[in-house]
This record gives structure tokens, C-alpha cells and sequence, in this order.
């Protein structure tokens, strides 16, 4: 399997994108008309549901330069939708949409994922933020992937932004984590120490009619052999562009990071799976409560406490990636907190009303940061 050329640490952004009906406040299916309008626009992406528009980035050097793409793309997308009265938005998840009623992009790829994995499958009403770093050498991918899983779950943890599922207060920060990873190629990945595993295991699933291609493998990080990308899938989908690029600047630092430490012969961290396993349910369940397994002697610190002095440690190299403006938007969700934390006050603060929840992903996505639970006021209360 093939590792596809990349210069060291340039980054790409993928963001998925809630169509939301201005009126109801639910999910629109109108992904097709949407993207039938925008058939030339390299930044857009068609996915699985028919209520999501993808817009992506170009590859760069700079979470800057991707974060112009980004917004290039996501007005473009409201050229087209504003006259639908159809606002973008985003989370993890869509605190009252019924998953049944999502139709499906007409795609045999997706089709095929649907008839295999029946209930979890129509069950993927799910939205995402995915970051690529380019990786120089093949060797360097395993190593950089089970070092980041050291950490992978303090990311999730900051991105978490789907508390509710369905209507449900599911007592998740990210449920989104716990409903993805059903998917039989899904969850935490596998941490071989040489390509040659890495090649066996997809050669094995294709053997036994797993997959018919490695992207079929949705680890929660995952190497991206086509692109010569390592690509970290663990996050909900941000709220606004402040948080995204925050993310975003984390993900690029950290790969970097490990990167150069793997270049100047030190060793850099791993943890055996198992705590792995137990991180990710622990920041699905608690988010920023969380307490997290830092290292393979089974410490833990509360995961504020770990990305502090991370951030700390990230300094220079955030100079020299020259995104210490993004990254330092990370103090911002350890000061206000995660955007789950955000619904829940705004479900609180108007008797349980998920639509002020919507009105509230809407407001973060027009003002292009979190804002504070007391700055929805929406027109419709209830037990939605």
C-alpha cells in the first residue's frame, strides 16, 4: 500500500455542514439541489446524508490559508441556500432531528453502507471536523499515530458538541463518538509498529470482502495513504470558524511536534490500547470533566490540566507553523467551555427548548464564534 509524497506538515480542513430549514429549525434534505448549483466549486463536498454539504480546504502551510478557503466555501454555500431559507450550521449532531427521516446521497458506495450495517447505519446522523497533516516519510506514520492517541482525547474532549441525540439529553459530551464507533471499520484504530502490519490488515479485510479500499477504515485517526496525510477524525463538528481554526491549529501542532521529535532521534509517547479505549469513553461521557489516562504508567490529570501545560509545550512550535493566533482560541473553550457545555446552559435557560439549542448553533455560525448561553433568545419554547 502505497504512502503518496507530502511535504512535512501541510494541512487540510474538512467541516461538515447542517443544512437547518430557518423556519423549523430541523434538517433540510437538500444536499443534491445544493450541490447541483455548486458543481464547479472545488471546496464543496457531497456526503453521506442528504442534509450535509462538506466544505474543505485547500492544502497548505498555514491554518490561515485554510481557514480562507473555509470561508470562501461556506459563503458559497449561502449563496445558494439563503434564497431556500435554509441557514448552514453545525455540531456534532442535530439536538432533535429523527436519524429515520434523513435520506441517503444516491451513491452505491453509501447505499452498500447502509445495507451492511442496517440500524447503525441509518443511525450516522453525525457531523465532523477532519484535519490532514502531511507526514514526509512513510515511517514516520505509525509512530506519529500512536502518539497522538495520547492526546487524541483531550481534542475530542474540546470539540465535544453533541449532548443530545434525537431529542434526548443523553448525558454525553459526544455522543456522536459513541454512535460512529458501531460501525464495524470504526472507533479507535489499531496500533501496528510497521507498514507491513498495516498492509497485511488491509489486505486481510479486502481478502474477507470487508472493505474493497483502506478509506473504507474509519479509525478515529488514520493514516490517509492517498493524500500522504495523517488524518485526526476524533472531533465533533465545531460551531464556528473561531473554534474550528483553534482545533485545527492544536492537530497541526501536535503532528509537527512528534514529527520533529521522531527527526531529532527522541522517543516520543505511546499508550497501549486498552487505555486508549477507556480515554475515548471517558471524554465522550465527561468531555472537559473528564479525567484522562496520560501515559503508559496509568496516570491520569483532568484533561484542562493536561492541555494547559500541552499548550505550553506547543509554543514554539505554534511560532513556527505561525498559528499562535489560532491555537491560542483553545484558552477560549478552556475559559467559557466546549460547545456542549454551551447547549445544555442554553437548554437550561429556556425550559428545555431544543430549538433555542439550533438558534444558538445558527448564532455561532453567523458571528463566527461560541458565544454565551444568554445570547439566544429564541421565538419557540417547549419540550423540543
Amino acid at each position: 500500500m502505497d504512502f503518496s509524497r507530502s511535504a512535512q506538515s501541510t494541512v487540510g480542513i474538512e467541516w461538515e455542514l447542517q443544512l437547518i430549514d430557518q423556519d423549523s429549525n430541523d434538517l433540510r434534505q437538500a444536499a443534491g439541489f445544493v450541490m447541483e448549483q455548486l458543481k464547479d466549486q472545488k471546496l464543496i463536498q457531497q456526503e453521506m446524508l442528504m442534509n450535509t454539504i462538506e466544505v474543505t480546504s485547500g492544502v497548505h502551510h498555514s491554518i490561515a490559508d485554510c481557514i480562507d478557503d473555509i470561508r470562501i466555501g461556506a459563503e458559497a454555500v449561502r449563496r445558494v441556500t439563503d434564497p431556500l431559507r435554509i441557514d448552514i450550521a453545525t455540531a456534532g449532531s442535530h439536538p432533535f432531528a429523527n436519524p429515520a427521516y434523513q435520506r441517503v446521497t444516491d451513491s452505491s458506495r453509501y447505499a452498500e453502507l447502509v445495507n451492511r450495517t442496517q440500524y447503525w447505519g441509518r443511525q450516522m446522523l453525525l457531523f465532523g471536523t477532519h484535519v490532514h497533516v502531511g507526514i514526509d516519510k512513510r515511517d514516520k506514520v505509525l509512530p506519529i499515530m500512536r502518539a497522538m492517541l495520547t492526546r487524541g482525547f483531550h481534542i475530542q474532549a474540546l470539540s465535544s458538541s453533541s449532548p443530545y441525540w434525537a431529542g434526548e439529553h443523553t448525558k454525553y459530551a459526544s455522543n456522536r463518538a459513541m454512535v460512529f464507533q458501531q460501525l464495524p471499520t470504526a472507533g479507535t484504530p489499531r496500533q501496528f509498529a510497521e507498514w507491513e502490519e498495516l498492509e497485511s490488515f488491509t489486505h486481510d479485510l479486502q481478502k474477507t470482502g470487508v472493505i474493497e479500499d483502506f478509506n473504507e477504515v474509519r479509525w478515529d485517526i488514520r493514516p490517509s495513504p492517498g493524500w500522504g496525510t495523517l488524518e485526526t477524525r476524533v472531533c465533533d463538528a465545531n460551531t464556528n470558524i473561531h473554534e474550528l481554526q483553534a482545533i485545527a491549529a492544536l492537530i497541526h501542532c501536535l503532528v509537527d511536534y512528534f514529527s520533529t521529535e521522531l527527526d531529532e532521534g527522541r522517543e516520543i509517547p505511546t499508550i497501549p490500547e486498552w487505555f486508549v479505549n477507556e480515554n475515548k469513553w471517558r471524554s465522550s461521557r465527561y468531555g472537559m470533566d473528564a479525567i484522562l489516562i496520560v501515559d503508559d504508567k496509568g496516570n491520569e490529570e483532568h484533561v484542562g490540566d493536561t492541555v494547559k501545560q500541552l499548550l505550553r509545550t506547543l509554543e514554539p512550535t505554534a511560532a513556527k507553523l505561525n498559528c499562535q493566533d489560532e491555537l491560542s482560541g483553545i484558552y477560549d473553550i478552556l475559559e467559557i467551555g466546549a460547545a456542549y457545555q454551551r447547549f445544555l446552559e442554553v437548554a437550561n435557560r429556556n425550559e428545555g427548548s431544543l430549538d433555542a439549542v439550533v438558534e444558538h448553533m445558527r448564532s455561532e455560525m453567523r458571528e463566527d464564534k461560541p458565544l454565551p448561553p444568554a445570547y439566544t433568545s429564541p421565538q419557540r419554547k417547549g419540550p423540543r
